[in-house]
């Protein structure tokens, strides 16, 4: 039996291939668009028994190329670029190309589990997996809500697990290729080790100059998650992926640069000394994320603990501290 991963050169979907590695799993079918082929650096590393084309994957699957013979999909494929502005393509992307999938594993009793976003939550000060905390604010977290509601109206018919992960903002390895869209742990490690400063939005959403606040979770927990819900599939629901709790951009500007100055030798400095010194400084908010951003979110993570997940989680001085320590392994001096 195989397993499929979407989106598998890309940022969580790797990272997911490789943890099936590291279990002795390699009947993996890596599904992805690698039209931007860079990506493939993600999986040089890894052990797979065929690649697909997203495009290829999808026709096979309702041609019946694949009954019987997958055990789970774990589907990260999507369209991650919260600024995209074509809806066609990303409700494409996101919302048709995951309902044929669900489809899919419902008549085959294929275990589903997908990637959800915290977009789907907008400006909202609650963040739990109901109803009336969803109020998404752009295309992207509408794309993801759409899928999630339909979900919920086809729970019942399910045949075997389906279980939707809300990823918050996560951050790690093999996320080189997003451009923009990678964490601000990698572009504030990029900018420390080229300049020797970090850049943070200054004041926005009723927070001062870098204290806005996100849910910001590490890919190593992240993977960790898909992997109990694989090794469970009596669990099936939406579940929040955040470490529930919320901590500031400065505070993870200060991790990162902290994290590079230990690798010399030198000693950590606090937010403060960081502004003093201009390491740390503040550029002007965005006209064109007015309105569509958002400065705070934190995960409630009580459904997850519910469903027997008990492992702790990575705060950010220790998952960006480990992160730019591999990436300073990589990084000429």
């Amino acid at each position: 039996m195989y397993y499929v991963v979407t989106g598998a050169a890309g940022f969580i979907g790797s990272n997911l291939v490789k943890a099936l590695n590291d279990r002795g799993v390699t009947e993996v079918i890596a599904v992805d668009d690698l039209r931007h082929g860079d990506k493939f650096a993600n999986l040089a590393d890894c052990e797979i028994a065929d690649y697909l084309d997203k495009d290829e994957f999808i026709e096979k699957v309702e041609a019946g190329a694949f009954d019987g013979v997958v055990s789970a999909i774990l589907h990260q494929g999507a369209c991650s670029d919260t600024t995209e502005r074509d809806g066609s393509f990303m409700m494409e992307a996101n919302y048709r190309y995951s309902k044929r999938l669900l489809e899919h594993c419902i008549d085959d009793e294929v275990h589903l589990i997908y990637a959800s976003s915290a977009a789907i939550y907008g400006r909202s000060r609650a963040f739990r997996e109901e109803r009336e905390c969803e109020s998404p604010i752009n295309i992207y977290g509408y794309s993801k809500f759409l899928f999630d509601q339909l979900v919920r109206r086809r729970f019942d018919d399910r045949s075997a697990q389906i279980a939707g992960l809300r990823y918050f903002n996560v951050y790690g390895e093999r996320e080189q290729h997003k451009g923009r869209m990678a964490s601000v742990a990698y572009h504030f490690f990029n900018q420390y080790h080229g300049t020797g400063q970090v850049r943070l939005f200054s004041a926005s959403g009723g927070f001062g100059d870098g204290e806005q606040r996100r849910d910001f979770v590490s890919v190593e927990d992240c993977v960790k998650i898909n992997l109990f819900l694989l090794d469970h599939p009596e669990i099936s629901g939406i579940f929040n992926a955040g470490t529930g709790a919320a901590q500031s951009f400065n505070e993870v500007a200060t991790a990162t640069v902290n994290a590079c100055r230990k690798a010399r030798g030198e000693e950590p400095l606090t937010p403060g000394a960081l502004r003093e010194r201009g390491i740390i400084q503040y550029i002007a908010f965005p006209d064109d994320l007015r309105g569509r951003y958002q400065s705070f979110t934190q995960a409630d993570i009580s459904r997850l603990r519910a469903a027997g997940y008990d492992a702790a989680f990575l705060n950010v001085e220790q998952g960006v501290s480990r992160y730019c320590q591999k990436l300073l392994e990589r990084t000429p001096a």
